[in-house]
């Protein structure tokens, strides 16, 4: 659809930016704070821990500053699970209870409203140690109290929490998990499933504060418009997006899904009153993160599995199988660009869910350069951005309830797979993958492009003069 006026960014529109603790904050185990199963995990070769990062926990007072410099009204952020409570089940950690309250004091000194998430990524790994992680129930119990812990500290200041950070990448790619079957696989996502609307119900009753859940979700295309295809992209909907998001907004699994799992011998097991606790979870709205579209084929079994990470590979032998979609370009590291693709998610996920919408990343990773003169002139991204924010008003225009939108990431952070090379931010830290060099802050080109379209509402998404 083409329209002759598009609506406005709505007014109070959240803009900021995202991070995550193990990705940022480093001090790995300073202050009290115990391993994660971030911080265990093997490292892919030729990138860099998560020790120092980029030292944000000492650094948070400039990192904030520079954004409120850019006009952010939003920064969304993540609480360290194992820094709040080392052992995972036992004494809250005060000194990390304070670190956290001083970060979100310095949000509000410049006008910043918190957007905080529970869990992303960093499992305490005593309990991953001890209960196998998300395979064992104990777990919705050891994080319900971790979230009680938030809400009762921080629900009077923060009136946004996002649940679980990317649930499905956790599950499908197996990110930092070691379950040795899919019938663990399936079961550990049902506990979180369980843990998540657990600390929705919690949140409403002990703080005003709204919350959601934070899967990645993405359109998915068929390759052909065979029949078989169509069938294929249906079923991996299914899988990436509907597993996911169904439970947490309807308290329903999707039931093809459901029949497929139990057909195979992998259905995890759903103990009496779970399914009421997934319909009383009533998440208050949706975060997603947005990057890349997935297009698939019917795959008939036959040929070896596809390799690559969660926007490349995409595979269930006898049910689909990624495809290259030829009409879309590709980043410096492999992912598909599609700006429409933005739209086509933001309409989907309204029209079935038909609540509002915070964007909780969307950004492209590159190769950035700083020149001597300490510039970083990143026009791919701004050209990336823009596009999408353009993409974005059109589903506003559409009728998408949107609240905000926070790019991945406010500032360069360390990625999972490709360590400190693939650059994000707005803000470039001086440092590589093993010389941490001065961890400098410098604004890049997209720095002050992104503060033009804020100080606009989104009004202004022209290159800088």
């Amino acid at each position: 659809m083409d329209y002759s006026t598009l609506k406005d960014f709505p007014q109070g529109f959240l803009w900021g930016g995202s991070s995550s603790a193990y990705q940022c904050e480093g001090a790995w185990d300073e202050d009290g704070k115990s391993p994660s199963v971030s911080d265990t995990a093997a490292i892919p070769e030729g990138t860099t821990d998560f020790k120092v990062a980029i030292d944000h926990y000492h650094r948070y007072k400039e990192d904030i500053a520079l954004m409120a410099e850019m006009g952010f009204n939003e920064f969304r952020f993540s609480i360290a699970w194992p820094r709040i409570i080392p052992s995972g089940d036992g004494e809250v950690n005060e000194v990390a209870v304070k670190h956290y309250h001083d970060v979100i004091d310095e949000c509000h000194k410049y006008g910043i409203e918190p957007v905080v998430t529970l869990y992303h990524f960093d499992l305490p790994q005593c309990l991953q140690d001890r209960y196998g992680g998300w395979a064992d129930r104990k777990c919705i119990d050891e994080f319900l109290k971790y979230c009680k812990v938030c809400f009762a500290e921080y629900g009077k200041k923060v009136k946004y929490f996002l649940t679980i950070n990317e649930q499905n990448m956790m599950v499908l790619y197996q990110g930092h998990r070691d379950y040795k079957d899919e019938k663990t696989i399936w079961q550990a996502n049902h506990h979180m499933l369980l843990a998540q609307s657990l600390a929705m119900q919690e949140c409403h009753k002990m703080c005003d504060a709204k919350i959601g859940p934070a899967p990645n979700i993405t359109a998915i295309y068929p390759a052909t418009s065979s029949p078989e295809d169509n069938l294929a992209a249906m079923d991996f909907d299914q899988l990436r997006n509907r597993l996911f998001l169904d439970p947490a907004c309807f308290g329903t699994y999707p039931e093809a899904l459901l029949r497929w799992f139990t057909d195979r011998g992998v259905a995890p097991a759903i103990e009496e009153g779970d399914m009421e606790i997934l319909k009383n979870g009533h998440p208050d709205f949706i975060g997603f993160n947005y990057y890349s579209t997935g297009t698939v084929e019917y795959s008939d079994g036959s040929g070896t599995a596809a390799t690559g990470d969660q926007q490349s590979r995409n595979e269930i032998p006898g049910v689909f199988k990624s495809f290259a979609n030829p009409n879309l370009p590709r980043t410096e590291f492999n992912w598909e660009i599609d700006p429409t693709g933005f739209r086509n998610t933001l309409r989907e996920v309204y029209s079935r869910y038909h609540l509002p919408i915070i964007i909780t990343e969307n950004g492209l990773g590159a190769y950035d350069t700083l020149t001597e003169d300490g510039k970083v002139h990143d026009q791919y991204r701004i050209n990336y951005l823009r596009q999408h924010i353009q993409q974005m008003r059109l589903a506003i225009t559409d009728g998408v309830e949107m609240m905000g939108y926070c790019p991945w990431s406010a500032i360069d952070l360390i990625s999972t797979h490709e360590g400190m090379k693939k650059r994000y931010g707005f803000i470039y830290v001086d440092r590589d993958e093993f010389d941490l060099g001065t961890l400098d802050r410098y604004r890049k080109d997209s720095f002050f492009w992104y503060k033009k379209v804020i100080a606009t509402n989104g009004e202004d998404l022209e290159d800088l003069k």
